[in-house]
């Protein structure tokens, strides 16, 4: 349920309410213009409207309120619809059961578009007679009351076609939210603050009045949790543990068969989502929607955390701690929905809303995809039944600082991204880390043993290729350009291209290692005197700004080795976006990709003779017991890499020997003896699929060379216009 509630102070006057008025009026025919009048008149279940009744309803408020108490003389469209398109008002009268809307064939959806028309035309004479006070802040109560049911046409029709098995697209062109990296935890000090609307502007009434709490000190994710966290807890049996559910959330689950979001399915065993675009393959990245307070809560329960109260929400916001706040999904609280002290109902038809829904509700706080962006501020409350999923509703986490929890034992650890992230690996079921975490000094090091084993290929092939190719290679790209090459190691590839004359005027190296980075700029800088180096210490996974002083310099990434193959299809693809939004407009890359060959040769690559590769593997567990105070024993692990035919990739694993417990940043970690760690993967690609990835990305092919040594491939590419 979306609150309706009266405005606590005026803040449009004349033309601008009226502007505002024809405004709002026009955006909602705007969202039922792509849609058939048969679309506009069903009503997939009892929580949802048909198009058309939210149309009426939303005039009926108009002409109830509005025209009938304050135009002398004015005459009602239909005396019927006084019936027929009440919502709630029970001052006003009986009204159509809600369950039963989808039956209201007649009137016609062409005579509800006469009906708003009339009541527009009236509104207009209101307007020509001037205003006043209490008048205005009731049209600004309807335009705002108008500006919910938008955002429920659009989700009710989402609804709607999410049930038919040509799975419609409500809009194919409908924005796309960026999606992006996963949350990181603020923390804030909490005390003694005020929450609820200030009485400037236009409120309802259940933001007010403004109000002292006391919040104990806690940490907030400064984002929301995506489909790709989301995919852990289903794949750690989420949906089949009954420790991390409510008991009514539990039972909830157990009745309807409940094992992923509302509009999630599998196909051939991959996961889509069906939205307001139609049916596309589930994306990573973007943030979870269509899940109910119930999940919300056992997923935060599941990650060691839980959800924000909606003070806490409200006091981050305030503090400008969240991203992805009102443009998203609407996000759960786990605060009640009931009255602010000192909040009093407010008299008349109108306001008979307000205290009765104070009950069984959860409040959300926020605004989502389909929220009307005037229609969003920090104190609005919005509430829904907790069972309730079919909204725009996904969640960010919560942690006390006060107390230790799953994931943060103990304050030391609580700020150390590599703590959290190791904590939360090796927590699931099925234990895994992100490969970035090979790569620390030692890592680096090690890696750049391991391209020189006779049994890696991939830097030797690759250098021959980029010989071999470097004339026509730069021929395509822009002079005197900066040279950004991700994951730079020990930058030795990158001398074929800044050996070419006046082809790159700067080289900025981004690698995560500090001394890789160092050792590189300080060896460079004596080969290469007139060249500008600009090193970056960083994860370019994340988001990471390039030095301002290349200001206008065209710009040429630089991606070689094998890394792309480290990321899922999907997640690559994002990667790449990431990368060509870093570099901008008008941009090149230099891709470098494995491509797929003989299992025998890559099962020798990623497991050489000398053993190189293993000890590359357990530095991560070396690195877990140098910086995060671990007691692991690294002999009691072996390394092993599986060819994965399927996918397509290399999996590289750490598999303990015999059953152990292990400590690390405070917390203990059962293996059991054949348990695996998850490190690595390294995906091998066709020259089909490799197209296939960079066009999503928003990159244009521009060249393609393949070695005749391995099968091997480097690409450059264009930034689409």
């Amino acid at each position: 349920m979306i609150a309706q509630m009266l405005p606590q102070r005026r803040n449009l006057t004349g033309a601008d309410l009226r502007a505002a008025f024809d405004a709002t009026r026009e955006q909602t025919l705007s969202l039922v213009s792509t849609v058939a009048p048969e679309d506009m008149t069903v009503q997939s279940m009892p929580d949802a409207s048909p198009a058309k009744w939210h149309l009426a309803h939303t005039t009926w408020f108009f002409e109830t309120f509005v025209l009938g108490n304050y135009l002398p003389g004015y005459r009602v469209f239909d005396e019927s619809y006084h019936y027929l398109f009440n919502s709630y008002y029970e001052s006003v009268g009986p009204r159509h059961p809600r369950a039963q809307r989808g039956l209201l064939t007649r009137p016609s959806v062409e005579k509800i578009r006469a009906y708003r028309a009339h009541v527009d035309r009236h509104m207009q004479v209101v307007f020509d007679c001037g205003v006043r006070d209490e008048l205005e802040a009731l049209i600004q109560l309807g335009i705002a009351h108008e500006q919910q049911h938008q955002e429920l046409i659009v989700m009710d029709l989402l609804h709607l076609f999410a049930q038919s098995p040509l799975k419609p697209a409500y809009d194919a062109n409908w924005p796309m939210h960026r999606g992006g990296r996963r949350g990181h935890f603020q923390s804030v000090a909490g005390g003694l603050v005020q929450i609820g609307h200030d009485g400037d502007g236009f409120a309802f009434d259940n933001e007010s009045p403004r109000h002292k709490v006391w919040l104990e000190p806690f940490e907030i994710s400064d984002r929301l949790v995506t489909n790709g966290e989301w995919l852990e807890f289903i794949d750690d049996d989420g949906y089949s543990r009954p420790e991390f559910w409510l008991s009514d959330g539990w039972n909830e689950v157990q009745a309807h068969g409940r094992n992923a979001p509302l509009y999630w399915q599998q196909n051939d065993s991959q996961w889509h989502e069906f939205g307001l675009r139609g049916l596309m393959p589930l994306d990573p990245s973007m943030p979870v929607s269509h899940v109910s307070f119930y999940e919300a809560a056992a997923y935060a329960h599941w990650a060691g955390a839980r959800l924000p109260t909606e003070a806490e929400w409200e006091i981050a916001a305030v503090g400008g701690r969240l991203q992805q706040a009102f443009d998203n999904q609407w996000q759960w609280t786990q605060s009640a929905y009931s009255p602010y002290p000192g909040f009093r109902e407010a008299p008349g038809a109108v306001g008979e809303y307000n205290g009765k829904f104070m009950i069984n509700q959860i409040v959300l706080r926020g605004g989502c995809c389909a929220t009307p962006q005037s229609h969003t501020r920090a104190t609005y409350r919005n509430f829904f039944a907790p069972d309730k999923r079919w909204q725009f509703a996904g969640l960010r986490l919560a942690r006390d600082l006060s107390a230790p929890t799953k994931t943060s034992s103990t304050n030391r650890w609580r700020n150390n991204e590599f703590a959290q992230h190791v904590i939360a690996g090796l927590s699931k079921s099925k234990k895994a880390l992100s490969p970035k975490y090979l790569y620390d000094a030692q890592g680096s090091q090690l890696f750049e043993e391991i391209c020189a084993t006779p049994e890696y290929y991939v830097t030797r092939v690759e250098q021959a290729l980029l010989h071999e190719i470097v004339g026509d290679l730069v021929r395509g790209l822009p002079a005197h350009a900066a040279l950004i090459e991700f994951g730079s190691g020990a930058s030795e590839k990158t001398r074929t291209l800044l050996d070419r004359p006046n082809q790159f005027s700067t080289y900025v190296p981004i690698d995560m290692s500090a001394a890789a980075v160092n050792d590189a700029v300080q060896r460079l800088s004596r080969t290469y005197p007139d060249l500008a180096v600009l090193p970056v210490v960083g994860d370019f996974t994340a988001e990471l700004a390039l030095p301002k002083s290349l200001r206008d310099q065209p710009r040429v990434g630089f991606f070689p080795g094998s890394t792309i193959g480290n990321f899922e299809h999907s997640e690559a693809v994002q990667l790449l976006r990431t990368l060509r939004e870093m570099l901008g407009a008008n941009s090149h890359m230099i891709l470098g990709a494995d491509l797929i060959k003989d299992p025998a040769m890559l099962r020798a690559a990623y497991n050489d003779a000398a053993g190189v590769t293993t000890r590359f593997i357990k530095n991560v567990l070396a690195r877990i017991n140098r910086e995060l105070d671990g007691n692991i024993d690294l002999a009691t692990f072996s390394h092993t890499s599986i060819w994965n035919e399927e996918r397509h990739r290399m999996e590289m694993y750490l598999v303990s020997k015999i059953d152990q417990i292990v400590h690390a940043a405070g917390e203990s970690f059962a293996f059991k003896a054949g348990e695996r760690l998850h490190t690595e993967n390294s995906h091998k690609f066709s020259a089909a699929l490799l197209e296939e990835m960079v066009r999503d990305a928003g990159w244009t092919p521009d060249g393609y060379w393949e070695s005749t040594i391995q099968p091997f491939a480097i690409m450059r590419l264009k930034a689409t216009r």
